[in-house]
């Protein structure tokens, strides 16, 4: 009696074949049940996540500045997610860009770039764009001001001495001037060239036929 129990309750090879052939046939990967299960398809893999964290610090720090010096900062907005961009007043620039280099809660002391759009649709068709940069902080920021076509802006060399080339390259580009600017002149186009590349209203052939001997 004993001996038939023990054949009941131990199943035969077959018996093990077949139930190993059931698991195996479904199983969604072929029949390796220790592949992991697939991570979910990312349905916006070229999204950048953003930093939650950072954009409350950074919109702190926008109404921090704009409260420092309400005189010159007109708008305040976080673009692109998370990239800060303080909107100034012409005449204000220096004074904002020296608070940002010099003040202890910003320490923005390197200036990365500054470039020009043209807008001719606008009043002031000229945005000049600056990039700031906070190694203290690890933190960038965008500061824009605007002018028109006639309306010099104040040049920053004495506070970012990184400014002298960009300001010119401006100038070369678009015809912006800065006033206080120790070398305003052009820096990428030839000697005697008439107008201004970047503007929109430029001839794509130029003003002037140029011919070059080989």
């Amino acid at each position: 009696m004993a001996a038939s129990l023990t054949r009941l309750r131990a199943p035969t090879a077959v018996a093990v074949a077949r139930s190993s052939f059931r698991a195996c046939s479904s199983s969604p990967s072929g029949g390796d049940s220790n592949v992991p299960p697939q991570p979910q398809q990312e349905t916006r893999p070229t999204v950048r996540k953003f930093d939650l964290a950072q954009r409350e610090s950074l919109t702190e720090f926008g109404q921090y500045a704009a409260q420092c010096l309400p005189k010159f900062v007109q708008k305040v907005q976080l673009t692109a997610g998370d990239e800060l961009e303080l909107l100034v007043a012409p005449e204000g620039i220096v004074s904002v860009m020296m608070f940002l280099k010099c003040h202890h809660n910003a320490e923005f002391t390197n200036l990365v770039d500054i470039a020009g759009v043209d807008m001719p649709t606008r009043k002031y068709r000229f945005e000049i764009v600056y990039n700031l940069l906070s190694l203290r902080y690890n933190s960038r920021i965008r500061v824009k001001t605007y002018t028109d076509e006639l309306t010099p802006i104040d040049s920053v060399d004495d506070v970012f001495k990184a400014a002298n080339w960009y300001e010119r390259e401006i100038f070369d580009m678009f015809g912006v001037y800065f006033s206080n600017h120790p070398d305003m002149r052009r820096i990428l186009t030839d000697y005697g060239f008439e107008g201004y590349p970047l503007r929109k209203d430029f001839p794509l052939s130029g003003y002037v036929e140029v011919s070059q001997s080989v």
